[in-house]
Formats: structure tokens, sequence, C-alpha cells
């Protein structure tokens, strides 16, 4: 899913209307905390079934 510019630019100008100037950081911050755990909970998987395989190898 490839997303260009008139794209990005008309998400952020239906986030602004519906959400005001005044909560788009709060937004944006929420935002990218949730994907920094998401994206931390995912390695911690790929970490967890990595030994896994390799003892299966063995």
């Amino acid at each position: 899913m490839n997303l260009g510019f008139g794209e990005i630019l008309l998400i952020l100008f239906v986030a602004l209307l519906l959400f005001g100037p005044k909560k788009l950081p709060e937004l944006g911050k929420a935002a990218g905390k949730t994907l920094r755990e998401f994206k931390n909970a995912t390695k911690g998987l790929m970490d967890d079934e990595e030994p896994a395989n390799k003892k299966s190898n063995h």
C-alpha cells in the first residue's frame, strides 16, 4: 500500500478538520508511542522464535 504525497496531504487535512490543531500533536505522540511498542513487541516475538528454530535444527 503506497501512499503518494496527495493522499498523505488529504489524510492530514481531514485529521486537522476532525480533531483541530490543538489535538494533532497529542495524537501524533500517541501514534508514535503505539508504533514503538508494537515494534518492540514483534521484535521480542522474533527473538523468542529464533532459539527454538536453532534447537530443532540440531
